[in-house]
């Protein structure tokens, strides 16, 4: 690991690490914090993907879609008009947008097809976002003088490695200049985030075997065929199963690092006390 112990740790002028985890456990509760400080860099798997790896796919949809209306087409094809999307670390809804869920076109969804096209896309985007972060930790530093840096990833990181691997070229990479660090949630928290999910159902982004798998069941199951499939049951049959899907995975990635709980870093309040955590764990 980057720091063998907690008086490593504490002795650090420039701290750096990687929090993942599944979404909803504290991500970005514990980046927000360190940010505010003014001492730590926040550097956002998400956001990267939705300004730099994917902005021009998300605008495009969003032209084609305005193409549709006369009084839009008539404005965009003078260039009097300009679509754009308002990607922020607080709202990253176009890349969700975007990326979308498979089913009844009359309902919002996507053809399979189209659907694991813009998985696909995603995908590739997210692992060339990771790859950046070494990129913008050294900038961070050169450019900015913050002395920290927290990557702040999306919880489909363990989607795109292997664990096993001493020599996967994700999690070697950014463990020789980040401190690895799970956030681990308990069956009660699992629980309280399929409830959230159930209520406002958002998309995904899955292994392209399990997505396959996954929905060749639902369609075994709701005897449907894709044109029919409800968009919001498709990915609400699938939540619980993708967290369990993804949680060994997981913790196979937690050899790599360290792990904490979502209450502790639900606790945390200060960037102090975040320095206190890690050097307990270490």
């Amino acid at each position: 690991m980057l720091y063998s112990s907690a008086a490593d740790w504490r002795a650090a002028s420039r701290k750096s690490v990687l929090v993942y985890g599944m979404s909803g456990l504290g991500k970005t509760h514990m980046s927000n914090l360190l940010r505010s400080s003014g001492q730590w860099f926040h550097y956002s798997i998400d956001y990267r993907i939705g300004t730099r790896y994917m902005g021009e796919y998300i605008a495009d949809n969003a032209k084609a879609e305005a193409m549709k209306v006369p009084f839009l087409r008539e404005l965009l094809m003078s260039d009097s008009i300009y679509i754009g999307s308002n990607i922020t670390f607080e709202n990253l809804a176009p890349v969700a947008t975007y990326l979308g869920k498979p089913g009844n076109p009359a309902q919002g969804g996507l053809p399979i097809a189209t659907y694991r096209q813009r998985q696909e896309q995603f995908r590739q985007a997210e692992i060339a976002a990771l790859h950046d972060t070494v990129h913008f930790a050294k900038r961070a530093e050169a450019l900015y003088g913050y002395p920290h840096f927290i990557c702040d990833t999306g919880g489909s990181i363990c989607e795109w490695v292997d664990p096993a691997d001493d020599a996967d070229p994700i999690l070697s990479e950014l463990a020789q200049h980040c401190l690895l660090i799970w956030i681990n949630g308990d069956e009660a928290h699992t629980q309280e985030l399929i409830r959230r999910f159930d209520r406002a159902p958002k998309p995904m982004a899955y292994q392209p075997a399990f997505l396959t798998r996954i929905w060749e069941d639902y369609l075994n199951e709701t005897n449907l065929q894709e044109d029919d499939v409800d968009p919001d049951a498709f990915v609400r049959f699938t939540y619980a199963r993708a967290l369990a899907h993804r949680q060994p995975r997981y913790e196979a990635m937690a050899r790599w690092g360290l792990t904490v709980t979502a209450d502790e870093v639900a606790a945390l309040r200060t960037p102090d006390d975040f320095n206190d955590l890690i050097a307990s764990r270490l």
